[in-house]
């Protein structure tokens, strides 16, 4: 028999979600002092989150899996030594088999493979793909696999590594916000088919690049890949400006929020954000406000109806209200799922790689993102944003202000997709437990009383705050939590 359906209000919980801002008790202040185009900018940036922008890099953009899959195909089959390969969702189906087929042949040539999947995102991949890559020499590692009675279960089971980089020979580098599946082939042109883009990157920054998988293999291994096959010397390959940042929980986890919140403080003309799962928490919110406030037009385009999670449409929408008052344009994309990662400030500086703007990448997701300041390269973005754009339908105040009752609400078994299921069923000690996808027990509700339980790590039991009603199965979760499944 079906779970029972039973709405969840997800309604912004200023407070708590002000609560989650960082790991401070001091929420982060920063004030309109410079634009990106200023020097200090610049150096702001490279201090603060380092490493520095380094010169010479050339960037190229591939629009959807007609040009992203080909292009990182070709780079692992002609690769000479090594591949460095790490991803939150490989998945079985045409793609999969593609790139584990590529990567076995790579590896049985004589090149040292290494591949990182996430244990949750990928764990719809069947064995058989590991067990080929395996066997052709691939060193295969799942990143926080789960082990039901560990200490760290609910640790680690929200820390998922949300990146997505590949590295080979040391020389070429690609990063953006597509996973290895069969949602991100074609074109964008059906429904079955992802809106996305990845980037092709050369130059010194790919070192960088390196130094960011390498983090997390590092953590999970051991083992320390260094010398000439995975850092050799690089030559100037353009003229951009780059500078790669990467955020994890247990260091500097608070990187991913403040380049979004300083490059937005630093805007003086224009804010374009694409977000494939945008919920902005209280500062995220104020400092788009304040933007607008100065003169800054703020455009943002995210999922329409087409939505891999459901719950983040309504809790996305629920922070809407006070945006859109005070003049932020937000559009929601039609044709397909919209999975675009990227911030265009003042038409020079981009930011493009796995992190969204929510709190799963700002508080609990390992994430790697680039940023380049080039105005040819920005100019490039805006084109694809105002196509993706003109493909979008503008949401206004008043449409927000009285949208429908059941809009608001979303189905528990929304909560609970097969998919999820699955991937429990799949993992190590694996069988379905009875937990709904933020690991609390049918039953409980989750209120903005108990904002812990739902912007940090899940807890096994909710806060004794919360209210519970064992007579209804279900949970209310507030605008702030969102599963750690999301591509």
């Amino acid at each position: 028999m079906r779970t029972l359906l039973v709405a969840m209000l997800l309604a912004p919980v200023g407070a708590a979600v002000a609560g989650c801002a960082n790991g401070t008790d001091h929420p982060y202040q920063i004030r309109h002092e410079y634009t990106v185009a200023d020097p200090q900018f610049r150096r702001s940036i490279g201090s603060l989150l380092g490493p520095p922008l380094i010169e010479g890099n050339a960037t190229t953009t591939l629009v959807n899996g007609d040009q992203i899959f080909p292009a990182m195909l070709e780079a692992i089959r002609s690769a000479k030594k090594t591949i460095n390969f790490e991803s939150y969702v490989f998945w079985s189906g045409k793609v999969g088999d593609q790139f584990s087929s590529a990567l076995s042949d790579a590896a049985r040539r004589g090149v040292t493979v290494h591949v990182m999947m996430d244990s949750i995102g990928s764990a719809r991949i069947a064995p058989k793909y590991v067990e080929e890559m395996k066997k052709a020499g691939v060193q295969v590692v799942k990143y926080h696999p789960l082990h039901w009675f560990a200490l760290t279960f609910f640790q680690e089971r929200n820390n998922r590594t949300h990146r997505k980089l590949l590295i080979v020979d040391g020389t070429i580098g690609f990063t953006g916000g597509a996973g290895i599946a069969d949602e991100w082939s074609g074109n964008a042109d059906s429904a079955r088919h992802w809106r996305d883009t990845h980037y092709l990157i050369k130059g010194p920054v790919v070192a960088d690049l390196q130094a960011a998988f390498l983090d997390n293999w590092m953590e999970t291994t051991g083992d320390v890949l260094h010398g000439p096959a995975y850092f050799p010397e690089l030559e100037k390959a353009g003229e951009q400006s780059a500078q790669v940042f990467k955020s994890s929980p247990d260091n500097g986890s608070e990187s991913m929020e403040l380049m979004y919140l300083m490059s937005m403080a630093a805007a003086g003309k224009n804010i374009r954000l694409a977000s494939a799962y945008f919920v902005p928490d209280h500062l995220a919110e104020r400092t788009m406000i304040d933007a607008c406030k100065r003169g800054v037009k703020v455009q943002i385009i995210v999922p329409g109806a087409h939505i891999d999670e459901k719950i983040v449409r309504p809790a996305s929408r629920a922070r809407w209200g006070a945006l859109l008052k005070a003049g932020v344009e937000i559009y929601e994309f039609q044709p397909t799922m919209y999975h675009v990662k990227q911030t265009i400030i003042d038409d020079r500086f981009v930011s493009i790689g796995s992190a969204n703007l929510d709190n799963l990448s700002f508080k609990l997701n390992d994430e790697a993102n680039l940023n380049v300041m080039d105005e040819k390269f920005a100019a490039e973005q805006i084109k694809l944003f105002e196509q993706d754009r003109a493909r979008s339908k503008e949401i206004t105040y008043e449409q927000w202000e009285h949208r429908s009752f059941h809009q608001k609400l979303v189905p528990i078994d929304d909560l609970q997709p097969e998919s999820f299921r699955d991937r429990v069923e799949e993992s190590k000690h694996g069988r379905w437990r009875g937990e709904n996808w933020f690991g609390y027990a049918p039953g409980s509700y989750v209120t903005s009383a108990n904002k812990s339980s739902v912007c940090a790590p899940a807890a096994p039991v909710p806060d004794k705050n919360a209210r519970t009603d064992q007579r209804r199965g279900g949970t209310m979760l507030t605008s702030c939590g969102m599963n750690a499944s999301a591509a």
